[in-house]
């Protein structure tokens, strides 16, 4: 069984690789949404500073980016908010299970995000634009929700595949004492 788990390990650098540019745009977009509203909110001050009639509706597109992003980075690192009160009075084998069910539901849920969250920006996002910025579609208001489903997917399915493999190596380990 190790020789399976020693296999599927090789695809690992591109779960990392994954995490490393999510991580890095949520980045990027957290310095433009900075360095966009701090020239919105001096150019209402200093008269030779634009305050550009698009900067909120950019800021707000670079914040919901942000959240989904950043909520499904925290998929990876196991961040995420959860019920640990009775964790310390179940056994071990049901906290794994629930831990993996609830993973599925979270996989589950990033499958509905990517589907719906694509329909919704290609359906709803083509036939607008943005108010301040009439050249630029609506698509991408909308496109954060199946992008983060994408990282969403990607991350449950590294996070069950190690769930899986701590079962059954910790099994090996204690099937040879």
């Amino acid at each position: 069984m190790p020789n399976i788990f020693n296999t599927i390990d090789k695809i690992k650098p591109a779960y990392d690789m994954t995490y490393k540019i999510v991580l890095f745009l949520c980045k990027l977009l957290l310095i433009v949404d900075i360095l966009i509203t701090t020239m919105a909110v001096a150019g209402r001050y200093i008269s030779f500073i634009p305050d550009p009639a698009w900067s909120e509706e950019v800021v707000l597109t670079c914040m919901a980016y942000m959240a989904v992003l950043s909520a499904a980075l925290a998929i990876r690192r196991k961040a995420h908010i959860r019920m640990t009160a009775f964790d310390k009075y179940l056994p071990k084998k049901v906290i794994i299970a629930l831990d993996i069910l609830s993973d599925a539901a979270v996989l589950a849920l990033g499958v509905i995000m990517m589907v719906v969250g694509w329909r919704y920006a290609v359906l709803l996002g083509s036939r607008g634009s943005y108010v301040s910025m009439p050249s630029v579609s609506r698509f991408w208001m909308y496109f954060p929700v199946p992008l983060a489903g994408i990282a969403m997917v990607i991350f449950e399915i590294d996070t069950i595949y190690n769930h899986i493999k701590g079962i059954f190596l910790k099994e090996e380990v204690y099937n040879e004492c």
